[in-house]
């Protein structure tokens, strides 16, 4: 479940932006009390994602809206079946038809390329991570649509989880330095917060070893056999998590070296949208 008061933030904000001072194409020719009925086709093999976004969409901008699924989050979908039937005022229908598409497909588009990352981990001890590279005001839907598809999110923001990745390294002073700074600054704010610090070389490993204090090591742009070897240098002391070039074809070569973590930008950012429209349901 998406949290509530940000749900209803996002689509109110995103309301604001495509309404304006007024829907006026449905203003013009549809009395305000007409309702109606509408379905949500699907046009594309994938992953369905969005149907809570959807549903939360059309009760904002009518309360009675009665939405009856056909499908949930997470199932395989294939062109020509429907997702949902939604009854409401037409006014609500026009309105929010367009987010509602732009959030499912997008969404959808999110889950499948996911999915077919952690397919290819079944098996495996290793989870996959998404990034903050997401889009600005949409991340929350975003790693939703992430985890609908099978993989597990990472940090949500820059608040939730230190991550001391290499430009906050090189600006403090090193690694042992960097960590030292942070654990006084949580100690001093009472903050209770996980620490992850990114390694660039079998050297750093070793550095943040002999330190500690921390809870995950990113191993940044290693090889596979790289990864294998800081795997068996940290021997679970501390959670691992690989980044940095991970692809579909070679994804498994890193699952294979007991990495806890595999953490891929483009499960989001190189997602494509599905195909998804929302049709008029006519009565003769």
């Amino acid at each position: 479940m998406l949290p509530a008061a940000a749900l209803n933030q996002f689509i109110t904000s995103a309301l604001a932006e495509d309404i304006g001072d007024g829907d006026h194409s449905t203003l013009a020719i549809i009395p305000p009390t007409t309702r109606g009925t509408a379905i949500l086709k699907i046009k594309e093999k994938g992953i369905l994602a969005g149907m809570e976004v959807a549903e939360a969409i059309f009760k904002h901008l009518d309360p009675g809206t009665q939405f009856k699924a056909f499908k949930k989050d997470g199932e395989p979908m294939k062109a020509g079946e429907q997702a949902f039937e939604v009854k409401a005022s037409v006014h609500a229908l026009l309105m929010g038809e367009r987010l509602v598409l732009n959030c499912m497909q997008r969404m959808s588009g999110i889950a499948t390329l996911t999915k077919t990352y952690t397919e290819l981990l079944k098996g495996y001890h290793t989870k996959l991570l998404d990034t903050r590279k997401t889009t600005p005001n949409f991340r929350m839907l975003e790693k939703e649509a992430v985890r609908i598809g099978g993989a597990v999110n990472h940090r949500m923001g820059l608040y939730d989880m230190v991550m001391l990745k290499d430009n906050h390294i090189d600006f403090s002073g090193g690694i042992t330095a960097a960590i030292e700074k942070t654990v006084a600054y949580l100690k001093e704010k009472n903050l209770q917060l996980k620490i992850e610090v990114e390694t660039r070389n079998l050297a750093d490993v070793q550095e943040v070893l002999a330190l500690g204090k921390v809870h995950r090591i990113m191993l940044d742009n290693f090889s596979p056999a790289q990864v294998k070897e800081a795997v068996g240098m940290i021997e679970g002391k501390f959670e691992t998590e690989a980044s940095g070039g991970i692809t579909l074809e070679n994804i498994v070569d890193y699952a294979e070296t007991g990495v806890d973590y595999i953490s891929v930008g483009a499960i989001i950012h190189h997602a494509v949208s599905l195909d998804l429209s929302l049709k008029a349901v006519i009565l003769s």
